[in-house]
């Protein structure tokens, strides 16, 4: 939320220059002031905890927001049942013609299949073909961010040779600057998150798409968030939503499925899965939603809907 002060105090200019979200009192006065209007695309198998770990970054912030839950028709859940899908989430045919201010499409667990190959693959391009004119901002993880990028941009995935699994050190690249930064304040030169995927983005195709800027990346992950210039389309290639015991869970699942998989790396004290694991993520995670929420839609998206560009 901005913050505000006199616009003749000498901070409000260092402030202002900085970048950071100062209001006059003047502005304060004529602010209108509306619920955000966020719309959740939830891809993820087990949907009720994938919904708690969004609403919970989504929440830790003063900005009011409204929630509305949206699946895939085109799929049969195996993991959710009908009943909660029926209780809490509605159909795109329902919003087609809505607007909302954010978007987030979270990850599945499908990348070895090709795009196209995907069941719901026809009905989530004319979802992100929807999001175009009738959301301000989005924001995709892990899978999604793959498929976006293959669909609006014609980046391709590439498969790993193992899956890629536990908690990694990112820097933010030096390169960024400006208006881009916006999404990374607040954030230490080196923080961690989660990753669980079994393909990947390469750094030299993002690099060809002048539109495409690399935010943040790891030695060991590879590339981690990208934005386009305009900060409409918001790519997260790993999983800052996790909770303590999600990779831990995916681990055991994996196992009992008789998959050859590593432990997550950098996860387990001295690599004992007997022992609980540690969270060095979480800060990075609610400043990553929280900057998001502000810089790139509370700030940006109009008041009245009707006129997003």
């Amino acid at each position: 939320m901005p913050i505000k002060i006199p616009r003749h105090l000498p901070a409000f200019a260092v402030l202002q220059q900085e970048e950071v979200f100062v209001m006059d009192v003047e502005r304060a006065l004529h602010q209108d002031i509306r619920p955000l209007k966020i719309v959740i695309l939830n891809l993820m198998p087990n949907k009720s905890a994938t919904e708690t770990q969004l609403l919970r970054l989504l929440a830790n912030t003063p900005l009011q927001v409204e929630i509305t839950l949206l699946h895939p028709i085109t799929h049969r859940s195996k993991n959710t049942s009908e009943e909660h899908l029926k209780k809490f989430y509605i159909s795109f045919a329902e919003i087609r013609d809505e607007k909302f201010d954010g978007m987030i499409i979270t990850g599945a667990p499908v990348e070895r299949l090709a795009f196209e190959e995907v069941d719901y693959w026809p009905e989530l391009t004319a979802i992100m073909d929807w999001t175009t004119h009738h959301v301000f901002s989005t924001m995709y993880i892990c899978w999604a961010s793959q498929a976006a990028l293959y669909y609006h941009y014609g980046v391709p995935k590439h498969a790993r040779k193992k899956k890629l699994s536990g908690v990694f050190s990112h820097r933010v690249v030096e390169s960024a600057s400006g208006n881009y930064l916006k999404l990374l304040r607040g954030f230490d030169d080196r923080f961690y998150a989660p990753h669980s995927r079994y393909t990947e983005i390469s750094k030299e195709d993002i690099l060809k798409i002048p539109d495409l800027q690399i935010l943040a990346e790891s030695e060991e992950a590879g590339i981690y968030i990208v934005t386009s210039a305009d900060g409409r389309r918001i790519f997260i290639s790993g999983h800052p939503e996790y909770d303590l015991f999600t990779l831990k869970a995916e681990y055991e699942r994996d196992l009992a499925k008789g998959l050859d998989i590593d432990l997550p790396a950098n996860y387990f004290p001295g690599n004992d899965p007997t022992k609980k694991p540690g969270m060095n993520w979480r800060c990075h995670a609610n400043l990553l939603f929280a900057n998001w929420l502000n810089y790139y839609v509370y700030q940006e998206t109009p008041y009245n809907l009707d006129d997003l560009p």
